[in-house]
């Protein structure tokens, strides 16, 4: 692919100009650690490409850079959650600020700073078979200018969730509850917490995350769940790692070691879940007891619905939220809410639990592709009709592809996955002397039964069940499937024939 520069747009009567902010041969959207992450591998394999990244945020990070509550952590350690070709060198589980500094560290190395535009909302990407290439409409966020990129590949980095609209559900009395209610997604700089009664509604990893670190702030934190979710101790930071550090050995080799290590341990829990649920129940229960304040029931307040793995088990590290527990800083009450009050919470049982502060740990919403609105040649895109090519592109949208980690490991194993085979596509592209790829039904496929997005067997977190009916389906055959487990992808992805006929090449 070579680099241009297309003529300014002129404006249409009435209008504000379009500013043409030039051609690239790739432009990624997000850098988060998606986005850094396809830059990386993009910049090492193809060094002569043009490329840039835009996001709509003020900084990198994505969702590390979004969320700024008290103690918020990765909930997978950084052995698996960092990349393949950076060692992590910090403790198993890291706080917000280690993952965005170790961020920062592969944007120095790589350079990457200069090609990353920062508060550059992308709206609309419209293709043109005709040019073999997209379109790209963005809005400066500082600004509101309007800008107009091109490019022959897009690479869609955006993450999975609504960085600006998190999901908060309403209850009644909320309007004469006379205390603060937060959201852990737009967490105020200057909320007091000193002295104050706490309710936190929810139990997934935010909650198990946020408790422990204000518990020791807040005169008392409750923690409000509709049901029990499934949580995991380990120790902060690895045994292995610590001997292996001692040693003085190289920390590449440190990183390798405690990276396989971590990724076998996953992949037992995702088989395990699977094959004998009722033997990993068993484990993740009898892992809590000894944490647990004694006679704690937990039956009641850590026994889910849902087998394991069928939503994302909360890992605290070290046991923080059972600490809190024992300390009797926190308490847990399993119930439904029947009414906010002026000075706190009614549940289904009658109990009145008193707050001035509610946190709305309720989760957040999916978001299609950053909720860019797509056309090809002319044609509104819905994506409720199409269907995904291995997880990593959408039948007929040419040029594009996308990351979507997983759910039950690291999502950063999948970045480098993923990134490995969209580099393998774009030299077959060169290899074809081909301007145009394109994942096509085969004849064979016509007839294919579309499934959902997600199964709910599979997965079935809040937040994927409430935005299915706007999400792109999979098929009932490879290579129209997705949501593979680490463990198959590995083998997989590094195989995957590009000239299977699902792709066409023009």
């Amino acid at each position: 692919m070579t680099t241009t520069t297309t003529p300014a747009t002129a404006p249409a009567q009435g209008t504000e100009e379009i500013k043409d902010a030039g051609h690239v041969d790739v432009l990624i959207v997000g850098a988060g650690v998606s986005g850094i992450g396809a830059a990386h591998h993009l910049r090492d394999q193809f060094p002569d490409r043009t490329f840039v990244v835009l996001d709509a945020q003020d900084n990198r990070g994505g969702t590390w850079w979004t969320l700024r509550y008290p103690g918020v952590r990765s909930d997978s350690d950084l052995f698996t959650y960092g990349y393949r070709f950076k060692p992590w060198r910090g403790p198993s589980i890291a706080a917000g600020e280690e993952i965005l500094a170790y961020l920062d560290e592969v944007i120095d190395e790589d350079g990457l700073g200069r090609h990353i535009r920062y508060l550059h909302q992308v709206t609309a990407a419209s293709w043109s078979s005709e040019n073999r290439r997209w379109t790209v409409e963005v809005i400066q966020g500082d600004t509101g200018r309007q800008l107009r990129f091109t490019t022959g590949f897009l690479w869609m980095c955006p993450g999975y969730y609504n960085h600006a609209k998190p999901y908060q559900p309403q209850w009644e009395g909320m309007d004469r509850f006379q205390g603060v209610i937060v959201h852990p997604q737009r967490w105020p700089e200057d909320l007091d917490l000193a002295g104050k009664r706490v309710v936190v509604i929810g139990s997934g990893a935010t909650a198990a995350t946020l408790i422990p670190a204000i518990a020791g702030k807040a005169e008392h934190v409750t923690m409000l769940q509709r049901s029990p979710s499934y949580f995991y101790a380990p120790p902060a930071t690895h045994e292995l790692a610590v001997t292996l550090r001692a040693l003085d050995i190289p920390e590449e080799w440190t990183h390798e070691i405690l990276r396989r290590q971590y990724i076998s341990q996953q992949s037992w829990l995702a088989r395990t879940s699977l094959e004998a649920p009722g033997e990993l129940h068993e484990f993740l229960m009898e892992s809590m007891r000894p944490l647990l304040p004694e006679g704690f029931d937990v039956d009641k307040h850590f026994t889910p619905r849902y087998r394991p793995w069928q939503q994302r088990i909360a890992v605290v590290p070290g046991g923080d939220l059972f600490a809190a527990l024992r300390e009797g800083k926190a308490s847990i009450v399993t119930d439904t809410i029947e009414t906010f009050t002026e000075h706190g919470i009614k549940v289904s049982s009658g109990e009145e639990i008193p707050a001035r502060i509610v946190v709305t740990a309720t989760g957040f919403n999916l978001s299609v592709l950053g909720d860019v609105v797509f056309t090809v040649d002319s044609e509104p895109v819905d994506f409720t009709q199409r269907v995904t090519w291995r997880g990593i592109m959408i039948n007929g949208l040419p040029n594009m592809a996308y990351v979507f980690g997983y759910f039950r490991h690291s999502w950063t194993l999948r970045v480098d996955l993923v990134s490995d085979l969209v580099c393998r596509l774009l030299a077959k592209m060169q290899e074809k002397h081909a301007e145009m790829v394109v994942p096509a039904l085969r004849p064979q496929d016509t007839d294919m039964q579309l499934r959902p997005w997600c199964d709910p067997e599979n997965f079935n977190a809040g937040y994927v069940m409430r935005s299915q009916h706007i999400l792109f389906k999979q098929g009932d055959r490879d290579p129209w499937t997705h949501m593979h487990e680490h463990e198959q992808e590995r083998e997989i992805l590094p195989e995957a024939d590009l000239a299977d006929g699902t792709l066409v090449y023009r």
